[in-house]
């Protein structure tokens, strides 16, 4: 990750007094306000610009499915991600799609690369334009409790892996970070999956840009649960890897380790 200022060195500089008490006023007046919310998007577009890679958008698109409907809803969800790439006028890839199989039970994830988000852009409305995706997308709606969706950036240092079939398990873990903290829980991650990757490496890192905030995702693939055991005790013992987890740990809010199950029609799997 990029070794730039971080944001925990920035509020070490000391303002004029004046300064400090006027931004004290600023900050009781303007929680919440209009202000605060334009600085706050402000700071999350210059961090992406910093450690992001901007060539790709990834839409995260989550699904809730009812428990009795996992095997039609399967079937519905392969036509409709299939006839997504089967349309010329779309402009869209399938990073991947997955079954949480420990964690929120009854879930998939799905993950679709566009052209950034002028290609975004052309792609839901292409797809609005759709009668084949319109019908698909309605034949996915019985089965699904919930549905959300979230729009990510890869980081900088770590493009997303190309389709491949390893078979085994994946990981995703997602971290809710401490608002403007990005840039130092980057630095920090980066730093320790240098030391790792001789061991393991990520097929793909992102930090949300639009929908739920403040979230950095990354997945990995392994052979098993044991074999993810004996890889994550094997880090423990590389020179870095612990100052890389007591450091983003302290960044966080809060964490989820989720094990997902490849669908067959995924490109990664």
């Amino acid at each position: 990750m990029i070794p730039l200022l971080s944001p925990t060195i920035a509020r070490h500089v000391v303002p004029r007094a004046g300064a400090v008490q006027t931004r004290g006023i600023l900050n009781s007046v303007l929680y919440g306000s209009e202000q605060a919310k334009k600085e706050g998007e402000l700071e999350i577009q210059q961090y992406s610009r910093l450690i992001g890679r901007g060539k790709y958008v990834h839409g995260f698109e989550t699904h809730r499915v009812h428990p009795d409907k996992v095997e039609e809803y399967k079937k519905a969800a392969q036509e409709h991600y299939e006839a997504l790439l089967a349309d010329p006028d779309l402009h869209v890839k399938l990073t991947g799609s997955w079954e949480t199989t420990v964690g929120p039970l009854d879930t998939f994830v799905h993950i679709l690369e566009y052209e950034n988000y002028g290609g975004y852009d052309r792609t839901t409305k292409a797809a609005k334009n759709s009668a084949r995706i319109q019908a698909t997308e309605k034949a996915l709606r019985p089965y699904l409790q919930t549905r959300n969706h979230q729009l990510c950036q890869e980081f900088a240092f770590l493009p997303s892996s190309p389709p491949h079939t390893q078979g085994g398990v994946f990981e995703l873990r997602t971290y809710s970070l401490q608002p403007g903290v990005l840039l130092e829980w980057e630095n920090a991650w980066r730093q320790g999956i240098e030391a790792r990757k001789e061991l393991v490496k990520p097929v793909g890192a992102w930090f949300s840009q639009v929908g739920r905030l403040h979230q950095v995702h990354h997945m990995w693939q392994y052979t098993d649960l044991e074999s993810r055991k004996l890889m994550r005790e094997k880090a423990w013992k590389v020179d870095g890897w612990s100052d890389t987890v007591h450091k983003t740990g302290q960044l966080a809010r809060e964490m989820d380790a989720y094990i997902l199950s490849a669908l067959p029609f995924s490109p990664l799997k």
